[in-house]
């Protein structure tokens, strides 16, 4: 008898992934994906890492033509991701190992701090695990946020491979607390086409403050638009830069972090209290006079 064939979708991929059903999974996969796995590859990942294995669905993002969404499994052991485009190509698939779960309660900030902005800002990265937060894998960034401004489930309008189609490119950037600058760096250019990174100068342009002890970092800013210098006191508000492309970036965005050292790569990130009691999370959108996050 002829098997009947199984049409993939975000809603039913980890039933299949639990079931074990590598064929069906394969042949959504994308051209490009398929060069770089085989099927029998694919089944020994599924049949050794997933199949049998019980998956709870952690969050869902629809941005920028992509659906993705995350699991864990119940014992919060190992997470996964899939990305599909808008024709249901499988773009994107990503297994990880999650850490234990520390017991160690988080070190919180002493300072509690503004969002770093005005309009409303979109977190794209951010949350305690590894599945809503990827920076949460490293301790000298396990608290980091990656902001985005979206519209209408986009973070552009118009061509996708320049800076300017990009709602976050050029927003006034600000400083989250009173403090003094301790570092600037400014003349690292905005990465174009959009998609091509800079690794080698990771946080790109960046601006740290001192804020008594904590130094917040505002990162990927628009090549020169730094408006403050080493030494300047800044005050809550005031606009110390622009937001850009520059750095390892992939498009237009704010890493955000505050940590107990100025170094960005040799400090312990912290976890930050922000004002009025927000905790944004993945898909969170904050900022612009709404008074807390809201889930879109």
């Amino acid at each position: 008898m002829e098997q009947k064939k199984v049409t993939v979708t975000p809603e039913n991929f980890s039933t299949l992934l639990m079931e074990g059903n590598a064929e069906a999974i394969y042949t959504r996969l994308s051209k490009q994906f398929q060069q770089d796995i085989s099927l029998s590859d694919l089944k020994t990942v599924i049949d050794q890492s997933l199949a049998g294995v019980e998956l709870v669905l952690i969050n869902k993002l629809v941005i920028n033509g992509e659906d993705m969404r995350m699991w864990t499994d119940s014992d919060r052991k190992m997470a996964v991701r899939v990305a599909f485009d808008t024709d249901g190509i499988i773009v994107g698939l990503h297994l990880q190992d999650m850490p234990p779960v520390n017991p160690t309660p988080p070190q919180l900030t002493n300072r509690i701090y503004a969002l770093p902005f005005q309009e409303e800002w979109f977190v794209f990265w951010g949350g305690d695990d590894v599945v809503t937060n990827y920076h949460a894998e490293y301790e000298d960034q396990r608290h980091a946020y990656d902001f985005i401004i979206v519209k209408d489930g986009y973070s552009y309008a118009g061509d996708p491979t320049k800076n300017e189609s990009y709602y976050a490119f050029g927003q006034p950037l600000l400083a989250p607390a009173d403090g003094i600058v301790v570092s600037v760096i400014n003349d690292i250019p905005d990465n174009e086409p959009v998609g091509v990174m800079n690794d080698q100068q990771p946080a790109g342009n960046v601006v740290v403050i001192d804020h008594g002890g904590e130094f917040s970092s505002l990162a990927h800013l628009k090549l020169g638009s730094a408006t403050v210098k080493v030494g300047d006191t800044v005050k809550q508000g005031d606009i110390i830069g622009l937001a850009g492309n520059s750095g390892n970036s992939s498009e237009a965005h704010l890493h955000f972090q505050v940590s107990n050292g100025a170094d960005l790569f040799s400090s312990k990130s912290l976890d930050i209290q922000w004002e009025g009691g927000l905790r944004p999370v993945q898909s969170d959108t904050v900022g612009g006079g709404s008074g807390g996050p809201t889930v879109d």
